[in-house]
């Protein structure tokens, strides 16, 4: 009876694995069936390098370019601000907080996780858009800088955590051989623990990242969204996750707007994918 267990947990196991496959592909080739369908009014690299994103204009203007890099500003925005932040936090909790302290800190990390999007794009509206535009003395705060610092606080558990188990995980002989020859607390985190847990610290930033780059209400809700090619941080931008949210409603099925919203749902599936699969790729790395 325990083979029999066994085997039936195997190949369930072994199922739910290929259907989880089973289903990503789906999904992609659903995406290609609308997505492709662009290509009939404009070509690839039109559509890809294009500089302006009028799609109800005549004729329809689809190049996604202001949208990517309104994208790629917001999320190195965040990765600046999150990884040395979300890294040290990581560094605190695992080595140098008392275990009391250790505990709540980390069950505080797994509350801001769970706070949704929409709820910290409004605490953005209400009291990091102000502040934004108060410093900086802009006309307004909806800015690209704004959409960082709230997609950098969504970043921040999903980084703490992974990377906190990174560093958890190193044999504690590494340390104690440490201490043995000599180094500084500091010393051996500095120079032999994240090393040591590189390949999952790495893996923690990627994930964070794929976190940010598919994040849609909030930075819809105080990035400005507008559709231009940004030439300061300090601007308003549109990202591709917030072209869909904010359009696909208005968008005539079969139309050409239609279909470039989907093409835009490849890109994002694309990136997204190439973002967890190089974590995968780091997390199982072995030195």
């Amino acid at each position: 009876m325990r083979k029999l267990k066994e085997f039936i947990i195997d190949k369930l196991i072994f199922i739910c694995g290929l259907a989880s496959i089973f289903f990503v592909i789906l999904i992609f080739l659903f995406l290609s069936k609308e997505a492709l369908a662009v290509f009939k009014y404009v070509s690839p690299v039109d559509f890809l390098a294009g500089k302006r994103w009028y799609p109800i204009s005549e004729p329809a203007q689809l190049g996604i370019l202001p949208l990517i890099f309104g994208s790629l500003m917001v999320t190195l925005g965040a990765a600046i601000i999150s990884i040395p932040i979300g890294i040290a936090c990581a560094v605190y909790i695992s080595e140098v907080a008392p275990s009391g302290i250790k505990e709540f800190l980390k069950a505080g990390i797994e509350l801001l996780a769970a706070i949704p999007s929409v709820v910290l794009g409004f605490i953005g509206m209400v009291t990091l858009v102000p502040w934004v535009k108060r410093i900086f003395g802009l006309p307004t705060g909806l800015t690209a800088l704004s959409g960082s610092i709230i997609l950098a606080f969504m970043a921040m558990p999903t980084i703490v955590s992974i990377a906190e188990d990174a560093l958890y995980s190193v044999p504690k002989n590494y340390k104690e051989g440490a201490f043995a020859l000599g180094a500084t607390h500091w010393q051996t985190i500095y120079r032999v623990l994240l090393p040591a847990a590189s390949s999952g610290i790495v893996a923690a930033v990627m994930l964070g990242i794929g976190r940010v780059i598919g994040e849609t209400m909030a930075v819809m809700m105080i990035t400005g969204n507008a559709a231009v090619i940004p030439h300061s941080i300090l601007v308003p931008v549109r990202t591709l996750t917030a072209t869909i949210a904010a359009e696909m409603g208005e968008a005539v099925v079969g139309s050409e707007h239609y279909f470039a919203l989907f093409a835009i749902g490849i890109v994002l599936f694309i990136i997204s994918f190439i973002i967890n699969v190089s974590a995968d790729l780091f997390l199982h790395k072995r030195s």
